[in-house]
């Protein structure tokens, strides 16, 4: 299950940057082969994820990241949530995160074939609403690497 932290209410949730974060969660296990982030902070103006890597990516690789964040968002997928019950979840998704009282279905959130996870949070309703990823800053220490990162909106 996402480990996100919305801010507010769910009424000022930001649907683009969660919507972002599963992104670049899925970026993050194809190129690196870690898990989704362990911890995040997701608002409007910037947000942060938490992964666990066994040696600092280089600038080079984030640049990399960043890219390819922007391809996926480029693409148009159609973000898509069913309900299902836990049993068959746990064939599609990994449930390791989720919480001893979840119930016995969940929603299961895909964007187009790009990824597909259990989350309880609002989500576009197509990448084409997101506007265009952009990592701030980051730091490595004691095998975490914390990501910041915005977004670019039209008008903004």
């Amino acid at each position: 299950m996402e480990n996100h932290k919305p801010q507010g209410s769910a009424k000022e949730y930001d649907r683009p940057m969660h919507t972002t974060e599963h992104i670049l969660n899925q970026t993050m296990i194809r190129m690196f082969g870690c898990g989704r982030s362990r911890n995040a902070h997701i608002e409007r103006k910037k947000s942060k994820c938490d992964y666990f890597l066994k040696e600092a990516p280089t600038a080079q690789q984030l640049s990399e990241v960043e890219k390819r964040v922007n391809e996926v968002i480029a693409k148009n997928l159609t973000v898509t949530a069913e309900i299902m019950p836990k049993n068959k979840a746990a064939e599609i998704v990994d449930l390791s995160k989720l919480p001893d009282d979840a119930g016995e279905t969940l929603r299961i959130v895909r964007i187009g074939d790009y990824d597909v996870c259990a989350c309880i949070g609002p989500h576009v309703g197509n990448t084409s609403e997101i506007g265009r990823f952009e990592i701030l800053n980051y730091d490595f220490a004691d095998g975490r690497l914390r990501l910041r990162f915005k977004l670019k909106r039209e008008g903004v």
